[in-house]
């Protein structure tokens, strides 16, 4: 397939053409390759099967919830040429702009469209800066949806809102990331964030999972600096510790900090309980509390 663009650089004619299944800008008059390599920004390209064999076809963006419109809206764009880059007549042009005009009329303009495109947005920006999965955003997308069906998000900040359905699919899909990690991102107070997500739980009835306190160790190691050895020992010790039965009813933030803290003595890393509360998000009075109490179950 090959669509004219613009004039040759060397002979002046309006015969340029793309190959798209090389990259290339290529006159068609003088043969010049004006440009190589060049990134296709249109649609995805796929393999679609039929009867007699297999057909390349052109498919658009994947639906998805975490959009208002689940990506089932069309647009008609407002460049007045045809497929080959070639304009498009007077009448055809009338039958155009008339099917732009019934296009824009029949797109919904509901409170609610407008609420999740503002809300989409925000959660797309707060997602990326989590670095979180596209199952994490579909996930808190559908909590939202369900939320703005049952009349929860009324009178309510859509910022508070959008953040804590995330915070409540981070912690439905056991993702390590703290209410303080989330409300930073959002900037908003972690005790706003806490009462959105309560009230979010509460009203949908939705079973959260208990945190794992090993899934923490990672994060709060790299941001600490401690090696290796240091984050094996800590998963060691929450193990040991969930055998005995220790861990339950714990944060897991300060479980998890409580056994690098101990795992770092042992390995000689010293890291000290300051440094370590800091990059878990917890007090230093916690890491001591956990600490004690994992000294005397595992007799360390």
């Amino acid at each position: 397939m090959q669509r004219a663009l613009d004039r040759c650089p060397r002979c002046g004619k309006a015969a340029m053409v793309l190959d798209p299944e090389n990259g290339e800008l290529i006159c068609s008059k003088c043969g010049y390759v004006v440009k190589e390599k060049m990134e296709d920004r249109g649609p995805e390209r796929r393999s679609l099967s039929r009867d007699d064999g297999k057909e390349e076809g052109r498919t658009g963006l994947p639906t998805s919830i975490a959009s208002h419109d689940m990506g089932l809206s069309t647009v008609i764009g407002t460049r007045n040429t045809d497929s080959a880059g070639k304009p498009i007549s007077g009448s055809m042009r009338s039958a155009v702009d008339r099917l732009r005009t019934w296009d824009r009329r029949s797109q919904v303009h509901e409170p609610a469209d407008r609420n999740m495109t503002r809300a989409f947005v925000q959660l797309r920006t707060f997602s990326e800066k989590l670095s979180l999965s596209d199952e994490v955003v579909e996930r808190a997308a559908y909590i939202y949806r369900k939320a703005l069906e049952r009349g929860l998000i009324r009178g309510r900040s859509i910022t508070e809102m959008i953040t804590a359905s995330l915070y409540a699919a981070c912690r439905d899909r056991e993702i390590p990331r703290t209410i303080g990690d989330v409300a930073r991102v959002a900037n908003i107070g972690k005790k706003d964030l806490a009462r959105s997500y309560r009230m979010l739980v509460r009203e949908m009835d939705i079973k959260m999972p208990v945190p794992d306190p090993a899934k923490s160790v990672s994060k709060i190691a790299s941001r600490v600096g401690a090696g290796e050895k240091a984050k094996r020992k800590a998963l060691e010790i929450i193990a040991r510790a969930r055998q005995s039965g220790v861990t339950a009813g714990k944060d897991p933030a300060g479980l998890a900090a409580s056994a690098l803290y101990v795992a770092t003595n042992l390995s000689g890393e010293e890291k000290t309980q300051r440094k370590i509360a800091v990059a878990a998000g917890v007090t230093e009075v916690t890491i001591r509390n956990r600490y004690r109490e994992l000294r005397a179950a595992l007799q360390i």
